[in-house]
């Protein structure tokens, strides 16, 4: 039976050629000119400054962390709705992770629940806001608080590559952005991550820290601890080849979202996710959640189609309620929710009134490959419908 992904690699020619080049020219170390390339491509796609690329996203997030000097006791406010690598970098250097929740209008940062960390927290070290799934957070409502209180802003884009806010590619309206090439994203390199930044000074530290922090002496002198985190130049090579098709992609990834929205426009129970009317999303993952008192609940879905080799995955669970997070102050519109016993069961109850965690108990992410065909967007709409007696 055939296999349909979630969302799986999609390659070109491109890419061989700038790997190729990288192996006529010896140049398959952690350096080179494909490196060199890529960032300055990225730059000019995204208009983000300046980049670093690196081995992975959470390596970019990483060294964000230590640009802005992130330490033990320092409060990092954090989106909760997320998957982990947004914010256990906070934890590699030993910050305090506080946790806020998303907003149903895009399912990010809700900007009351920011101000209710604040009220608390006045003066965190920094902010790490995720934008979900590739649709842009509420860029200018966040700013506008953060910039109250002087708070660098970590953009982390790993998913919204491509993704614009008012005109404006996401990434680019902190003090530093990372983004993601992990095999399911928008583009991938394999794996790898880039780091990016208007202040020269930032990109510049990252690309030191990530060579093993060498001081500029003839002899192998360290100041600093440093970290193997560059970028090979087969690596950047593939990106290079893939950034080609950013475009195409998105359009693709656009086009498998509105083909979703029409099929089960006439279900009340499904509830596509939503977008920011202020922007233009990558649509890198389409999902849907269904309604509360519902007969039929997202495992339904996902079991259905699994039975047709078809690949589907939940909704990220909540930072709130993993259980290695389960001490860390969280902050709803309605204020500060209180940890005890808060991480005692995954299909939640009456104890978390998040909204991340209503999003994450009924909601989960349908197939969004680029490569899938008419026939395969059929059989995965038919099967859905079919769970819902349509």
């Amino acid at each position: 039976m055939k296999k349909i992904y979630l969302s799986s690699p999609t390659m070109y020619g491109d890419e061989q050629r700038f790997v190729a080049e990288a192996f006529d020219t010896n140049w398959v170390a952690p350096l080179g000119p494909n490196v060199n390339a890529f960032e300055k491509e990225m730059v000019e796609y995204t208009g983000c400054g300046h980049a670093a690329a690196l081995s992975a996203g959470t390596a970019a997030l990483h060294l964000a962390m230590k640009c802005l000097n992130i330490g033990p006791g320092d409060v990092v406010f954090s989106s909760d709705l997320t998957f982990a690598a947004t914010c256990n970098p906070v934890t590699y250097e030993n910050g305090t992770l506080v946790f806020i929740d998303s907003e149903y209008d895009t399912w990010n940062m809700d900007p009351e629940a920011l101000k209710k960390a604040y009220e608390k927290y006045p003066n965190p070290k920094a902010i790490v806001m995720a934008h979900l799934y590739g649709t842009p957070s509420k860029i200018d409502e966040l700013m506008a608080i953060v910039r109250e209180h002087g708070t660098p802003v970590i953009e982390d884009a790993a998913e919204a590559l491509s993704s614009t806010y008012k005109g404006r590619q996401c990434g680019t309206f902190g003090d530093i952005g990372i983004y993601s090439f992990n095999g399911n994203k928008i583009i991938t390199t394999s794996g790898g991550g880039m780091m990016v930044s208007k202040n020269e000074e930032y990109t510049k530290f990252a690309v030191f820290l990530s060579t093993q922090a060498r001081d500029p002496a003839r002899y192998y002198q360290h100041s600093h601890i440093g970290y193997n985190y560059r970028m090979s130049n087969v690596v950047a090579g593939i990106g290079r080849g893939q950034l080609l098709h950013l475009e195409e992609h998105k359009a693709l990834k656009k086009k498998i979202y509105a083909t979703y929205r029409q099929a089960f426009e006439d279900i009340s129970d499904i509830q596509m996710n939503p977008l920011n009317k202020d922007g233009d999303a990558n649509c890198w993952l389409s999902c849907m959640t269904i309604s509360d008192g519902c007969s039929v609940k997202p495992d339904d879905v996902m079991d259905a189609l699994a039975e047709l080799n078809i690949e589907t995955r939940p909704i990220w669970k909540p930072m709130h309620l993993q259980p290695v997070y389960a001490d860390n102050d969280f902050f709803t519109a309605d204020g500060q929710q209180a940890n005890a016993a808060r991480v005692k069961g995954d299909n939640g109850d009456d104890w978390d009134k998040s909204a991340g965690g209503d999003i994450f108990r009924h909601g989960l992410c349908l197939p969004s490959d680029i490569k899938n065909t008419d026939e395969d967007m059929d059989l995965i709409i038919k099967t859905v419908r079919k769970v819902f007696g349509k």
